[in-house]
């Protein structure tokens, strides 16, 4: 088991910055943000793998940095530009590589944090 914990989420107006955190109680080789609007199904983000290998969806590509620090077993996501349509829960995830590549869809990751709300105001 993996236990996931965010933070810094919180109400930015567009146009602003946001970094979120996320603490495991254990190393795992890949770890990822999703992200659910209300009504709307959860969405992945980005994943980055231990050896620093990351991707991004195209919505927040140029926009989002993801990073970790393997040593505090950390994730963390830089959100810049950040617009109306950005505002969702953030969920944390972790999970192993699948054919050498870490997941791009929900389905990939085994473990989930709590999430935390990002509000982005016009």
């Amino acid at each position: 088991q993996v236990q996931l914990v965010e933070s810094g989420g919180g109400s930015v107006q567009a146009g602003g910055s946001l970094r979120l955190s996320c603490t495991a109680s254990r190393y795992s080789v890949c770890m990822g943000w999703l992200r659910q609007a209300p009504g709307k199904q959860r969405e992945w983000i980005s994943s980055i793998s231990s050896d620093g290998r990351f991707t991004y969806a195209d919505s927040v590509k140029g926009r989002f940095t993801i990073s970790r620090d393997n040593a505090k077993k950390t994730l963390y996501l830089q959100m810049n530009s950040l617009k109306p349509e950005d505002t969702a829960m953030y969920y944390c995830a972790a999970g192993r590589l699948w054919d050498g590549n870490c997941p791009n869809a929900d389905a990939g990751f085994a473990y989930w944090g709590q999430g935390t709300q990002v509000t982005v105001s016009s």
